[in-house]
């Protein structure tokens, strides 16, 4: 499911912000994705986000209102990752990688990170 092959990217994108992931070591947690098309989509993600993290970076620390980047948490910036890099570089619909984003959220993070990770994208991307 696509939506496995995001949580498995979502996964690496939260390692990643901890050390350099090592992906062939990182991937065998992951779950098994069966079908080619969501390993793709998988790859294009993790392709994406190495390649743009640091501009991503810089847009994230733009749009931080009185907040220091090195304080968000880091589950709500790997969500935050993971939707800008679908949204800007692999073509999913804003309302589909914000919705996935703030779903990721209710599941891994605080109450109050599905406002703060919607507003922050939302200010992004616009």
């Amino acid at each position: 499911m696509r939506n496995d092959a995001r949580e498995n990217a979502f996964k690496l994108i939260f390692e990643s912000l901890f050390h350099e992931v090592d992906e062939t070591l990182s991937k065998e947690n992951l779950t098994e994705l069966k079908k080619e098309e969501d390993k793709q989509f998988f790859e294009d993600i993790i392709k994406n986000f190495n390649l743009h993290k640091e501009e991503l970076k810089v847009e994230i620390e733009k749009h931080l209102k009185n907040f220091d980047y090195s304080r968000v948490f880091k589950v709500d910036l790997a969500l935050i990752y993971l939707a800008l890099t679908e949204i800007k570089f692999c073509g999913t619909p804003k309302a589909v990688a914000i919705n996935e984003a703030i779903e990721f959220s209710k599941k891994y993070s605080t109450e109050k990170s599905s406002k703060f990770i919607n507003g922050l994208i939302s200010a992004i991307i616009k």
